[in-house]
């Protein structure tokens, strides 16, 4: 499926790709296959998805934020019967990145707070001034946050995150609250643009200005859903100051498009806060719980230092005993603080694979790792003798062990790989990913995955897993 966008590129630039860069784990649990690729001069984010809709939605909706000036990626070249398209490149810094390494604590950087400002002052004219021109018959799966959306979000939460997590709750008290928060989110205006994960990984940094990604999800909806998004975004940890400091700001901003009364915004406020929570410990729960998926769940004791500041400071114009009582539960539990058992290894996977078959999809959602190109050294697959053979053949070792290329190649692999270790180590990371792709995925990539293998194994700290998916393929 690369060869599509490689198609795209080539037609669009009118130059060869050089480099070909899996990125998708940055996107965590979306699904999409994010390819970055490289000329000499040039480069561009290939995606590939196979869900039409979702497609088409990004594409329109780009093309309509672009019209109005906001800082929304270029599209480049489409081919949706692929379900392939190219976007430009906004480089590797997300908001996200960029707070982690400036900030001590609640302590944020200057740069932090003023971007967060520009990304403020932004989203009113996503949600009102593009908003009004947006073809929303291409919105998925919904045309507006609606009743059904906001029962499918709640649902989410109740039955991926409390149940999994053994939170006691009675059902039909609960969906009775459910119910009546329904009710009350829908009395809010909700003729606005909802782009529904208006968050800090979604949003890239170039040059101190934000670019933004990611509102395929978007419909009409209610204005207070992106803002709560933002400022309670869970691992962004914003301190209690800086959120009011931003909402303040957002509030004034919405004033430069509409008439708003602060008083009657800040009544459906905090509820929308609530379920914004709710669907994204919902999506914990589900990609932690229940795929088993254990990074999803470290961002659960940030959500529930949020609740917990809610439930202190702010009390809702409508009675949800049951939901409060869960949250209370919650925010009491000492399970729910540390919900994956803390992994004191670093667990390196190391696969070989076939360049034709694709380069091996992470599973763990941290994405990114190693990927080495190991067709430039000699190719054992030309010689008739060792066509049935493998790089885990004697000899087939033997004949690329006299290969002075394979000893460079291997020395720089090591070399790479070895530092890394060592800095993942320090940092407490616990997965890197090392790939090794050759033709047909049996012998150059085997032999030097084998090698690899072999070289970490005994090191203190260090977990090695190997799979040779070309060789599982055959097997089967």
């Amino acid at each position: 499926m690369v060869d599509v966008l490689r198609k795209l590129f080539e037609q669009h630039f009118h130059s060869p790709v050089a480099r070909v860069q899996p990125l998708q784990g940055q996107l965590g649990g979306s699904g999409r296959k994010i390819i970055r690729l490289a000329g000499e001069k040039l480069s561009a984010i290939g995606v590939l998805y196979d869900v039409r809709e979702e497609n088409v939605a990004f594409l329109e909706f780009s093309r309509c934020f672009r019209g109005h000036g906001l800082p929304v990626p270029e599209i480049y070249a489409e081919d949706l019967s692929q379900g392939a398209y190219l976007e430009e490149d906004l480089g590797d810094t997300t908001l996200f990145e960029f707070l982690s390494k400036n900030r001590a604590g609640l302590n944020l950087g200057s740069p932090v707070v003023e971007a967060y400002r520009k990304v403020v002052d932004a989203l009113p004219r996503f949600q009102i001034e593009a908003g009004r021109d947006l073809n929303y018959k291409v919105c998925y799966p919904r045309a507006v946050f609606d009743a059904q959306s906001i029962a499918w979000d709640l649902n989410y939460f109740k039955y991926y995150f409390l149940r999994l997590a053994g939170v006691p709750f009675n059902e039909q008290s609960l969906e009775d609250d459910f119910g009546r928060l329904t009710a009350f989110l829908l009395s809010a205006d909700h003729d606005y643009f909802l782009y529904r994960d208006f968050q800090s990984r979604n949003i890239m940094l170039r040059d101190g200005h934000p670019f933004f990604l990611d509102y395929q999800g978007g419909r009409k909806g209610a204005l207070h859903y992106d803002i709560a998004s933002l400022l309670y975004d869970a691992k962004a940890d914003l301190p209690p100051d800086l959120r009011q400091e931003l909402l303040d700001r957002y509030i004034d901003r919405l004033g430069d498009f509409i008439q708003i009364e602060r008083k009657l915004f800040m009544r459906h406020y905090y509820a929308y806060v609530y379920v914004r929570i709710m669907q994204a410990l919902g999506a914990y729960g589900f990609r932690g719980f229940y795929e088993r998926k254990a990074h999803f769940l470290q961002s659960v004791p940030y959500a529930l230092t949020n609740l917990r500041w809610l439930l202190q400071h702010v009390e809702l114009p409508v009675e949800l005993p049951a939901l409060m009582k869960a949250f209370t539960s919650m925010t009491a539990s000492e399970q729910l603080q540390s919900p994956a058992p803390k992994n004191d290894n670093l667990v390196v996977r190391i696969f070989s694979f076939s360049f034709r078959q694709g380069v091996p999809k992470d599973e763990t959602g941290h994405g990114g790792g190693f990927v080495f190109d190991v067709r430039s050294v000699p190719n054992p697959g030309r010689e008739e003798k060792f066509k049935v053979l493998t790089g885990k053949d004697a000899p087939v070792i033997d004949y690329l062990d006299q290969q002075e290329s394979v000893h460079q190649f291997l020395a720089s692999v090591m070399s790479l790989v070895d530092a890394s270790v060592t800095a993942y180590q320090g940092r407490g990371f616990t997965s890197l990913t090392v790939s090794f792709g050759c033709t047909g995925g049996q012998h150059r990539s085997v032999y030097f995955a084998e090698q690899l293998a072999k070289r970490l194994a005994g090191k203190k700290g260090v977990e090695v897993v190997v799979r040779h998916l070309e060789l599982e393929n055959m097997s089967k």
